[in-house]
């Protein structure tokens, strides 16, 4: 689910204070990102948003939330917007912070 290499490395280049800014700030814009889908689906814009999350997914390690941004984003860009399942995109991003702020406070993005 979580990269913890990347973690590591994103870490290791740009310091721990660093580093705990650019976790707020992912958060905050995935958090945005995440709940203008949830609040105003538009399949229209679903290749977008996806390519959003999914670069701030892949920066930050969350590896499983990045390959269903993917997936939906190839779908969307293939015309198929309206086969996209957001809700495992939701699930996932929920799921995937839980195991990132367990694993950093367990040490495994020393």
């Amino acid at each position: 689910m979580i990269d913890w290499k990347r973690v590591v490395e994103l870490k290791a280049e740009i310091g721990s204070s660093e580093f705990d800014e650019v976790v707020e700030l992912f958060l905050e814009e995935v958090d945005a990102q995440i709940a203008k889908l949830q609040a105003n689906p538009n399949p229209a814009t679903y290749e977008e948003d996806l390519h959003f999350i999914k670069g701030c997914a892949m920066n930050l390690g969350f590896k499983s939330l990045a390959g269903l941004c993917l997936k939906g984003e190839t779908t969307s860009a293939a015309g198929r917007a309206v086969e996209v399942a957001l809700e495992p995109i939701f699930q996932c991003y929920n799921e995937s912070k839980a195991v990132f702020f367990l694993g950093v406070q367990d040490g495994l993005a020393a």
